[in-house]
Formats: C-alpha cells, sequence, structure tokens
C-alpha cells in the first residue's frame, strides 16, 4: 500500500485563495493592456488595476504566485509587468528588491517605490 503522508494535498487548496480575489468583479481589461498601449493610457489602465488590488484580500499571495511564476503579462499583487521585472532584476544582482507603494481609494498610484524588501528564504 502507498504511504499517504508525504502525498501532495488537493491542488484545489494551492488556488482558493484566488476566489476572494477583488478582481473577480472586474473586467480583464483592467488589468491586462492591449497591443500597443503606452503612455498616460497605460499608466491610467495600471493605476486602475492598482487600485483594485489595494483593497484585496489576497494581496500576498496573488504577488508571491506573480512573482514565483514570474508572471509575463497584466498587474498581479498591486505589480505591473517593469516592477515584477525590476523585482527579479534587484534580485538577481543582489540588490534588495522594492515592492511598490498601492494607492488607497483616494490616491494616485504614481506615487515613489514603497522601502526595499528581503526575500523570504
Amino acid at each position: 500500500m502507498a504511504e499517504t503522508a508525504h502525498q501532495p494535498g488537493p491542488v484545489a487548496d494551492l488556488w482558493e485563495w484566488q476566489y476572494q480575489g477583488a478582481c473577480r468583479t472586474a473586467s480583464p481589461e483592467v488589468f491586462f493592456h492591449p497591443e500597443g498601449e503606452r503612455g498616460p493610457a497605460r499608466r491610467r489602465r495600471d493605476e486602475r488595476a492598482k487600485q483594485v488590488c489595494a483593497t484585496c484580500p489576497v494581496l500576498e499571495p496573488c504577488r508571491e504566485q506573480a512573482l514565483s511564476a514570474r508572471e509575463p503579462y497584466g498587474v498581479w499583487g498591486g505589480m505591473t509587468e517593469d516592477e515584477r521585472q525590476a523585482y527579479h532584476d534587484a534580485v538577481e544582482a543582489g540588490r534588495p528588491p522594492v515592492l511598490p507603494d498601492l494607492p488607497g481609494p483616494s490616491e494616485d498610484a504614481g506615487s515613489a517605490p514603497g522601502a526595499p524588501v528581503t526575500e523570504a528564504s
């Protein structure tokens, strides 16, 4: 008989947090830019997405998933594609990575980046 003590748990348990995401009621277009979108239009869309993320009860697991999977597209866990790339670049260069500040309900999402963070071991 197979020993079950070391078997992985149900896969659904790993993703169940997604059911609580604030993004579930928002349009995907808020989080993923159309081809060729640049400049102010892209910044405004990213700001709207980050405002949704700022209210999300599962911001941390979403961010952790996006960073560990190196999610290449969209706003995940309050981080844009460029912010996630900068995070990974810092880690790979041995510098402390920086997590962006999230806007409050009436704040501008383009505020200065947050404090450096240490990577979990």
